[in-house]
């Protein structure tokens, strides 16, 4: 069975090695709760959290503003900046690839995310604000996400 072709849900002839800074969700497989819960994260969760933070150091240029690990997706506001060397799909990439293989070390056939990611280039300082705070305020509101699904 063919399966229907994705509308890519990048910008076309956009340049995402461009500095700037970019709001970034990663939904895991199915939306499905792998990584703990809201504020208690588990050794899935943990693994998420811990290859987040070593992002910087694999890639020169790329720095992590901001990020929440929810129990089913990835937010975070990812900052490219003018020395970098890479992109933003690249870095998403290697860091699903890392915490994937990392889970699959714990859990061999767990299917960890969902194809591709939701980007969101930031535009002005309101729009970081407020992307700043609803990061910041996600897990106390998740029940209200669009995400949300109880946990199993």
């Amino acid at each position: 069975m063919e399966l229907p072709k994705r509308k890519s849900p990048r910008i076309r002839g956009y340049d995402y090695g461009t500095p700037n800074y970019y709001f970034i969700t990663i939904c895991t497989h199915e939306k499905k709760c792998i990584f703990g819960s809201v504020c208690n994260l588990n050794q899935f969760g943990r693994i998420a959290e811990e290859c987040i933070n070593l992002v910087p150091e694999r890639f020169p240029g790329i720095r992590i503003d901001k990020y929440v690990i929810m129990p089913n997706h990835v937010h975070a506001i990812v900052i490219v900046e003018n020395n970098a060397v890479t992109d933003i799909s690249t870095v998403i990439g290697q860091y699903k690839m890392s915490v994937t293989k990392r889970i699959r070390e714990l859990c061999k056939n767990l299917d960890v995310w969902q194809r591709s990611y939701h980007d969101h280039i930031i535009r002005n300082q309101k729009g970081y604000e407020t992307i700043w705070e609803y990061i910041q305020n996600n897990p106390q509101k998740w029940e209200e996400d669009c995400f949300y699904l109880k946990e199993q």
